[in-house]
């Protein structure tokens, strides 16, 4: 049955008295549960998902957060992480040291936490050590004739066994001393030392340097003797957390640095750069999967490396483009790392399953899946979690307080956002936003807190900054460029209800939509989808209404009818079913000949059965035709038509609640189609008998007695009948 809403049941009414506080200044301090204490208001769910997560070790493991901006993905996400974080203990560092057996592929050590500065700075002292003393101990030259005993046969010179016999000693006790000042219990430092001092006795003649380009080698010959300290964690507490929030393919992954000057005296492997996932081994890396997808021309590569790293745990550092950043070919071949990384990765579900096609693997690898919800249950326990929400970012942001009337606004507000009456939405960054503009308006007015006008101020604010489009569309209207009446009554005319969403606003507006019928064999065409101005889901709903109505009019089908239907001067193309309601009703009009009031829009879809489905956008849709009334002039006829089904998503604005409570604005709901023909003409639908017919004075008994004058003017033209025999023949 029809039903006229009170004002009451026309928005949400929060009590102030059950808040129990006067201002938020009154909730500090006050015990709190565990989850809203640290911003997991309402996603309990996804707090036990991403714990459990983060605390399996195990590779494989990783987590796929799944949310829309605003709800707390990162925020919440990062501060556990940083908690879990603190409690293990902290990752090694990773040196990269020269490889006099293989020179192309660098020696990586994993050293204990703070052991590989020191490590750096012994042999950083080593070399300066080096340079210092060597060219003094082997500055006695002979020939190689004195040094064997011999007569001369030349003048070239050689460093004398004695001066070389110093310089072992010498390498010996510096060799001696980096074992104690740096001697992390790996054999393959032991090797390396063995190594270094080998390869420090068959260079000795580099350090007898009398020329520019003699020292030029000694440069780069110690250059090599260095170490490479790629990741440092001696003031870690704790296990490493990283946010990417620009992710490129040498940020993650590493790579070698450009050193144009003096290239030809570092060695390569000095030039080597960790990427994030190096820095994060042994604790947890985020990235967003935007930030990679959104990278047009690097984003599949990442994406491709990331698969690999994930399917093998090795990081291979390589150099971007294949080339050193000096120009020429380097030869460095890095071993591929093993690194233990939990990878969480942020994504809408949107953004997420749009490169399931590409990437349909990578899915496996993230075995956690955390869902933030967009709303959660409103009652007293959420109420006063979001209120202490409030009252903690006023404390962190040194805003005024707001009154518990100014409170209830904003929970107000939050469930404005998702439109329902039982839920609250969890967008906080939008409720924080909210909350500077609220303070912004209280500082102007120099009050001691927060108050409701406040609020008030600062909502109407926000829709007056993002009114102009809707605005010049009601003056369009007002002004007979947009051809809409709210006054009078039409046959097959009828206004419906259109949602616009402008992506940082949405608001509703009306939209005259006409039916014109004739006997014919063409159905009902749809003039947006002749030209190609409508999409599928529009479609759709064409096809349940035509549906309906055979079904309706069964002892008649295949119908001898060609009606069209059509958005009149819309120029924008059509989508969506929510106007399958008022496309219907247009038809019936045309074919009862029942003429339809003009200040009675109407919004809703309806299934195969006649039965009325819920739409969105039903606060934009009612709030903009009405005040398209308002500014036409308010006489007291008119309303709007809307599904039954939507009355918990009711949230209207105080000044639609006035204006009904005065009877100068109705809403109506409805079930079933049939019960708004029925209220629109004034005259009963109609009920169909045994045989399927309907009695003469109702509606649907008017449409029948309609297409049974369609049927007999197609049965006496013959090129008709011809075409509607060839239909039946289809459905058979």
């Amino acid at each position: 049955m029809l039903q006229t809403l009170t004002p009451q049941e026309l928005t949400l009414k929060i009590s102030v008295q059950d808040l129990g506080f006067a201002d938020t200044s009154q909730l500090l301090g006050k015990p709190k549960q565990s989850g809203s204490a640290k911003g997991w208001i309402g996603q309990a769910s996804a707090e036990k998902a991403t714990k459990f997560g983060l605390s399996l070790q195990q590779p494989g493991f990783n987590l796929l957060v799944l949310g829309e901006p605003g709800c707390g993905r990162t925020s919440l996400l990062l501060g556990t992480m940083q908690e879990i974080a603190a409690q293990r203990p902290a990752a090694s560092d990773l040196v990269f040291l020269y490889n006099f057996d293989v020179p192309e592929k660098p020696l990586a050590l994993h050293l204990k936490a703070g052991e590989g500065a020191v490590l750096r700075t012994a042999l950083d002292h080593y070399v300066r050590q080096l340079a210092k003393a060597l060219p003094a101990l082997i500055s006695e030259t002979v020939t190689p004739a004195q040094a064997e005993g011999k007569a001369e046969s030349t003048t070239e010179k050689i460093i004398s066994p004695p001066a070389r016999a110093a310089a072992t000693l010498f390498l010996n006790e510096q060799i001696a001393t980096l074992h104690k000042l740096a001697s992390p219990d790996i054999p393959v430092f032991t090797r390396y030392l063995e190594a270094l001092k080998r390869d420090v006795l068959e260079n000795l003649e580099v350090f007898q340097f009398s020329s520019s380009e003699s020292e030029d080698a000694l440069e780069g010959l110690l250059s090599r003797y260095r170490a490479n300290l790629l990741v440092d964690n001696r003031d870690a507490q704790g296990a490493p957390v990283i946010y990417e929030d620009d992710p490129t393919f040498q940020s993650l992954f590493g790579g070698m640095e450009s050193s144009p000057d003096h290239a030809g005296n570092t060695a390569d492997f000095m030039r080597l750069r960790a990427g994030n996932l190096l820095r994060a081994n042994g604790g947890m890396l985020m990235l967003h999967l935007r930030d990679i997808v959104s990278d047009q021309h690097n984003g599949p590569q990442i994406l491709e490396k990331l698969h690999r790293f994930l399917r093998n745990g090795r990081v291979q550092i390589e150099e971007p483009g294949g080339s050193s950043g000096h120009g020429s070919a380097s030869y460095l071949v890095p071993e591929a790392l093993p690194v233990q990384v939990k990878v969480i990765l942020i994504a809408t579900p949107e953004e997420y399953y749009a490169i399931q096609d590409e990437a349909s693997e990578l899915a496996s690898f993230f075995r956690i899946k955390v869902d933030f919800v967009e709303s959660f249950a409103a009652h007293s326990e959420s109420y006063n979690t979001v209120a202490a929400f409030v009252a903690e970012r006023c404390a962190h942001f040194q805003l005024k307080h707001f009154t518990a009337k100014a409170v209830a606004r904003l929970l107000h507000a939050m469930q404005r956002w998702v439109d329902d009456q039982t839920r609250i939405s969890a967008n906080f960054a939008e409720l924080q936003g909210l909350m500077l503009e609220c303070a912004a308006v209280a500082n102007s007015r120099e009050t001691e807190l927060i108050e409701l006008q406040d609020v008030e101020d600062a909502i109407a604010a926000q829709r007056a900054r993002h009114e102009y489009i809707e605005q010049q569309m009601r003056e369009a209207i007002v002004e007979g460029d947009l051809l809409i009446r709210v006054q009078g009554r039409e046959i097959g005319q009828i206004n419906g209800l259109t949602h616009i969403d402008l992506g940082d606003a949405s608001f509703g507006s009306p939209v005259r939509i006409s039916a014109r019928c004739y006997a014919g064999d063409e159905g009902i065409v749809n003039i947006s989808r002749e030209v190609e101005m409508s999409g599928p889901n529009h479609d759709k709903g064409i096809f349940i209404l035509q549906s309906w109505l055979s079904a309706s009019f069964a002892c008649l089908t295949p119908l001898c009818l060609t009606a069209s239907l059509v958005f009149e001067q819309e120029y924008h193309g059509v989508e969506g079913d929510s106007a399958s309601c008022a496309e219907l009703y247009a038809l019936l009009s045309a074919l009862s000949g029942l003429p339809l009031p003009q200040g009675i829009a109407v919004t809703g879809a309806l299934n195969q059965h006649g039965e009325v489905m819920p739409i969105g956008g039903i606060n934009e849709k009612i709030e903009g035709y009405f005040r398209v009334c308002k500014q036409v002039g308010l006489d007291g006829t008119q309303g709007v038509v809307i599904p039954s089904r939507n009355k918990q998503h009711l949230m209207l604005d105080e000044e639609i609640v006035t204006a009904v409570a005065q009877g100068q604005f109705h809403i109506y709901v409805i079930s079933h189609v049939l019960e708004g023909i029925e209220h629109l003409t004034g005259m009963p639908a109609g009920t169909a008998d045994a045989e399927g017919n309907y009695r003469a004075e109702t509606v649907m008994g008017r449409i029948q007695r309609t297409l049974e004058l369609f049927h007999s003017a197609c049965e006496s033209n013959p090129a008709s009948a011809s075409v509607r025999t060839r239909r039946s023949k289809q459905f058979e």
